[in-house]
């Protein structure tokens, strides 16, 4: 899913317009950045914890050539899902199981379609 199908999806759900819901994305997303680069944690109930964590540096390999590289030390972010997220993953880990007991296929993604196969957006939706 885009940022995009997010804001089409809440504006859609509670009645707003395609930009402000589109400001109300992109002002969350910023703050959650900004908290993060600030406090080095933010904790969302329900959801999950974003962490700032620096990793060591280290020895890798160049998978084309094989040849051992150094990499520097440096930040990244690691996500730890809530207890929500993760009983709700399990329970689709449990649907699929069932559906392949039963000789049904796994759940597949929708096929995406070019643009000239979906319907015309709003105009309001065309600058994202």
């Amino acid at each position: 899913m885009t940022k995009k199908e997010i804001v089409k999806t809440i504006s859609d759900k509670h009645q707003l317009t395609q930009l402000k819901t589109k400001e109300i994305v992109q002002s969350t997303f910023e703050a959650i950045i900004d908290t993060l680069v600030e406090e080095r944690r933010i904790e969302l109930r329900n959801f999950g914890v974003f962490e700032v964590k620096k990793r060591a540096a280290r020895k890798a390999r160049n998978p084309r050539t094989g040849e051992r590289v150094d990499v520097a030390e440096k930040y990244v972010v690691t996500f730890k899902p809530g207890k929500e997220m993760e009983e709700r993953v399990l329970r689709l880990e449990q649907e699929e199981a069932a559906r392949a007991a039963q000789g049904l296929p796994a759940y597949s993604p929708p096929i995406e379609h070019s643009n000239d196969e979906q319907p015309a957006a709003e105009p309001t939706s065309a600058d994202f």
